[in-house]
């Protein structure tokens, strides 16, 4: 098998697992009524049927499976633009998914060279998902959208079909490590070492204008792309270098581990560092598991025995089964951990020490294990400079500071779902079409997702606040990518974040508070996600919110926007109006909010303070989130 058709079968099966992993929670799993441990049951289901693919392999042989699974890989690849959400699409990503498993599984039988497919198929995954801003070609569902995808797999299944077994022995040693590796490779680099989502957001906690919040990076501003770049080239070139042999073998994983170890902090100003570290740790740890060199075959070409009789290249083939086994075990730890509650930090860690574990342990390759690509310093400098002229040509759509015009403010407070629709579907235009059309002035936004893999590794922030060209405040709640964020044109002049007490709630909680400049005078805005803990409602939280919104404001007009999981009436809610605070949205109840096809809660509040007025309330009726936004007009009470 080619290197070439081993790397684009990689980038197919990344975007494929970009569609695939959200579709589990939004659309097999509903707005956390589903429970995590059945979503991760059937998750797992998928991978586990990929097992019987390496015995498939031995009874027909290679090349039939490899050409079938491309075949279906590809199809379902270019179907989910059609798809219109729904189980169509869940059933299409996951038969993709099993494709794309099987193939791996069957690749792995029959090249000869697979760290460098698996090098540059994750490079050119990040590259290409640089150069989309994030948002994937599925998602665009537009004619451009279409002949891409199609080309791209047109060109996929023309390698796969052009590809020959190699004439290598098959049964080096060491030879199943490296897909072993493959599945933690995908995970580590589509959380952490390439996403650039991640590195976005990174360099937008540089811009924050305050403690622990992130704000829009400036126009013109290049580090996200560098950052990317960077580590693109590290990864590249550490995968595609001669490894150290001997006791220097030891240190191989060091950049790896550190890298993860300071992920696992969630302090936003190391995850630069992480990114970069991870990034090249992972490459080198790659390169070591090639497989050492060996005599020529004996029997001369190895396809001339068929691989379905070589015991190693099965090895292999559940070697790479094994290894996507361990990316869905490790990837349902980690977030699941979002809805059962427990500490998640160890498992990029532990998926570290295994790749690590894994690497050492391997006899190593004597010579460059790229020998496919004669110059691997070029191809890394072309990768470096593919990624920055790839991040550049992304418009950065960020407006400037508009100065307060005299008038009421417009409000808008909408939960997003990290940007999926009840259809399951990416829906960036139904958010920004419903938020556009209250032509709002300040914008509070819940569940914000900025790099998680689970939700396909976009920036949503950067993507609706580009389209609604306003600059953005984010702070984290359950990590530093995921959490709530305030979206305006108008001068924030400082800002602040609070965490929220959990008290059982699984996803963690914040309230952030800004200071605007606005056409009635400075007013704090403060926008937030209750989580209610199990059983009960969020009274502690929203305490905490009043007095710290209270106290920030320190007698100035105050407007306090979210998801707050409570009904009016109940404990939480009269938490806030026996603050005096005002329910803005009285006047227009009953404005039930949630779920957004059928609402039958009024769960989404806006509250102002004494002093304020508030009229014109909606929730303009949609389908693309599973809540409905809120929005109203705020101005001072006039004498």
């Amino acid at each position: 098998m080619s290197v070439a058709a081993t790397a684009l079968g990689i980038t197919l099966l990344v975007d494929v697992l970009r569609v695939w992993l959200p579709s589990i929670i939004t659309i097999f799993g509903q707005a956390a009524a589903t429970p995590a441990e059945l979503m991760g049951a059937f998750a797992l289901m998928w991978f586990v049927l990929a097992l019987g693919a390496p015995p498939l392999v031995r009874l027909v042989g290679a090349r039939p499976v490899l050409l079938v699974a491309a075949v279906v890989l590809g199809g379902c690849r270019a179907a989910l633009g059609a798809t219109p959400g729904g189980q169509a699409q869940l059933y299409v990503a996951s038969v993709g998914l099993l494709a794309g498993l099987v193939w791996l599984a069957a690749t792995a039988t029959a090249a000869t060279r697979p760290v460098a497919g698996l090098v540059l198929g994750l490079a050119t995954a990040t590259v290409l998902h640089t150069a989309l801003d994030t948002l994937d070609l599925t998602w665009r569902a537009d004619v451009l959208s279409y002949a891409l995808t199609g080309a791209v797999v047109a060109v996929f299944l023309a390698l796969v079909w052009r590809a020959e077994p190699g004439t290598e022995p098959r049964t080096r040693p060491g030879r199943a490590a490296p897909w072993l590796l493959a599945g933690p490779a995908l995970l580590l680099s589509g959380m952490l070492a390439g996403s650039p989502a991640l590195a976005t957001t990174a360099v937008s906690y540089l811009y924050g204008p305050g403690p622990g919040t992130a704000g829009t990076t400036p126009l013109g501003d290049t580090w996200p792309a560098a950052v990317t770049a960077a580590a693109v080239a590290l990864f590249v070139g550490a995968g595609l270098a001669r490894p150290p042999r001997g006791p220097v073998r030891w240190l191989v994983p060091v950049p790896l581990l550190a890298g993860t170890v300071m992920f696992a902090t969630a302090v936003p100003a190391l995850l630069i560092p992480a990114i970069l570290l991870t990034a090249a740790g992972l490459g080198a740890c790659l390169a070591r598991s090639a497989p050492a060199s060996a005599a020529p075959d004996p029997a001369g070409s190895a396809a001339a025995a068929g691989p379905a009789e070589r015991p190693g290249e099965l090895r292999s083939g559940f070697a790479a089964v094994g290894g996507m086994v361990v990316f869905a075990v490790g990837a349902v730890l980690y977030y699941s951990a979002y809805d059962l509650g427990y500490p998640n930090q160890w498992v990029p860690v532990l998926l570290a020490l295994f790749v690590a574990a894994v690497a050492v342990r391997t006899p190593g390759p004597v010579s460059v294990p790229v020998r496919a690509v004669r110059r691997p310093a070029l191809v890394t400098a072309v990768a470096a400079v593919v990624t920055v002229l790839a991040a550049i040509a992304v418009p950065n759509n960020a407006v400037p500071v508009r100065e307060p015009e005299p008038g009421p403010v417009r409000v808008v407070a909408y939960n997003i779902r990290m940007g999926f629709g009840l259809d399951g579907r990416f829906d960036l235009d139904g958010l920004v079409d419903v938020v556009a059309g209250q032509r709002p002035d300040v914008v509070a936004l819940s569940e914000v997702d900025r790099a998680w893999l689970l939700n396909g590794g976009h920036d949503t922030l950067a993507l609706i606040a580009d389209r609604l060209g306003m600059r953005y405040v984010f702070a984290p709640a359950a990590d530093p990518v995921w959490g709530d964020a305030i979206l305006t044109r108008l001068p924030v002049t400082e800002a602040r974040t609070v965490r929220l007490t959990a008290l059982g709630a699984p996803t963690g909680a914040q309230a952030l508070a800004t200071v605007l400049d606005t056409g009635i005078g400075e007013l704090v805005v403060v926008s937030t996600h209750l989580q209610p803990p199990p059983d009960d409602g969020p009274v502690v939280q929203a305490g905490e919110v009043v007095r710290f919104a209270t106290g920030y404001a320190a007698g100035r007009p105050l407007v306090l926007a979210g998801d707050f999981n409570t009904q009016p009436g109940d404990p939480a809610f009269r938490a806030f109006t026996d603050a005096g605070l005002v329910d803005a949205l009285a006047a227009a109840r009953p404005l039930p909010t949630a779920p957004a096809d059928a609402p039958d809660e009024q769960i989404d509040h806006i509250f102002v303070s004494a002093g304020l007025t508030a009229t014109d309330a909606v929730a303009p009726p949609s389908t693309a989130s599973d809540h409905l936004a809120v929005a109203v007009t705020v101005d001072r009470v006039r004498p």
